[in-house]
């Protein structure tokens, strides 16, 4: 049996970690470290995990996660880095789910960010969390990036097409809207239920954190420079992520060529699913699951594809990838604590 600590363990993404591992079965948990409720046992701050997890929160420390076989660490942005090196240093294995190490120029984190990354010599050593493309990068690391949420429905979606050259990557518009969850477990005026319900807006226009991300990515696949056009919107729902995605298709592509190549990327992945001809999914048939599910079609009128993409943004995009790549790191099999169809409501 595994022994597994969390490091910031009461904000959503925490919870989502410990709901999972709780029904893991490899694992159990140990260390959960929480500097705002030091010293209250899991249940006090979450009651729906009550007699499911017991286990008092600690002030983070460097002996806490004595013992661990992976650390979770669930720290903001820009407060990871200085705990992940720490870490590292202990011989722990990470998965690090905050920025920090995702992009692999710093100087970009640092103009995105807007600060300084300290620990840029730790950047290159970090795999790139997206299990269906970086799977044996993932289970050689010491340290896993995990994606962000938004860039997880897209960079999925458009890598195998980019790769096989189908579309115009000049072409990509990524349009998504999120649930309130995505902003994290915190009191702000903009997150209020007041603010929020009834109302639908972008944010981020032209400047969103994960724009430099996800098109690190999408270069990769495509082997030149892209530039994405990328607007995130806020959506009156707890969580999900619905992402309308527009591309070129390039001269005699067909939506046949473009199933072609993302059933041949994806037809063995047990988290994505591609639906059927004229099909696009629901958020609400992925919410509490790991499941990444992909819909598309090509508008023969414009000669654009309209790809769309459903994810969890807490599961998928954050703690459900982060227990998959916990369990490729283990060896363990895949898909263990996350076979569950979820359904969270």
């Amino acid at each position: 049996m595994y022994r597994i600590a969390v490091v910031g363990a009461t904000g959503y993404t925490g919870f989502e970690l410990l709901r999972l591992l709780a029904s893991h079965g490899g694992v159990e948990i140990g260390a959960l470290t929480s500097e705002t409720y030091t010293g209250k046992d899991v249940g006090e701050v979450f009651p729906a995990l009550s007699k499911v997890v017991s286990r008092r929160l600690e002030k983070f420390g460097r002996a806490v996660c004595e013992g661990a076989d992976v650390v979770f660490c669930c720290l903001p942005h820009r407060t990871a880095m200085n705990t992940v090196p720490g870490l590292l240093d202990q011989g722990f294995r990470v998965v690090d789910l905050s920025a920090d190490f995702r992009l692999r120029d710093a100087s970009v984190y640092e103009k995105w960010y807007e600060t300084e990354h300290i620990c840029p010599e730790r950047i290159s050593g970090a795999a790139y969390g997206i299990p269906e493309l970086y799977r044996n990068e993932i289970r050689a690391a010491r340290l896993v990036a995990n994606p962000g949420c938004y860039p997880t429905g897209a960079i999925v979606a458009l890598a195998p097409l980019l790769r096989s050259n189908l579309i115009d990557p000049a072409s990509i518009i990524i349009d998504a809207k999120s649930g309130v969850s995505g902003a994290g477990r915190k009191a702000e005026l903009a997150l209020q239920f007041s603010e929020v319900n009834e109302g639908f807006k972008a944010y981020g226009i032209a400047s969103h954190r994960h724009t430099p991300e996800i098109e690190q990515e999408l270069s990769v696949a495509a082997g030149i420079e892209v530039r994405v056009s990328f607007t995130p919107h806020l959506v009156p729902m707890t969580r999900g992520i619905l992402s309308t995605i527009y591309a070129r298709a390039r001269e005699g592509v067909t939506e046949a060529g473009a199933r072609e190549a993302l059933g041949k990327a994806y037809g063995e992945e047990p988290f994505i699913r591609l639906m059927p001809e004229g099909g696009f999914p629901n958020v609400s048939q992925v919410a509490g699951s790991n499941f990444l599910d992909i819909g598309l079609t090509l508008d023969g009128r414009t000669g654009r594809f309209v790809i769309v993409t459903v994810i969890d943004n807490l599961v998928k995009g954050a703690s459900g990838a982060a227990v998959q790549n916990m369990n490729i790191l283990l060896g363990l099999e895949e898909t263990q604590g996350l076979s569950h169809p979820g359904f969270w409501v």
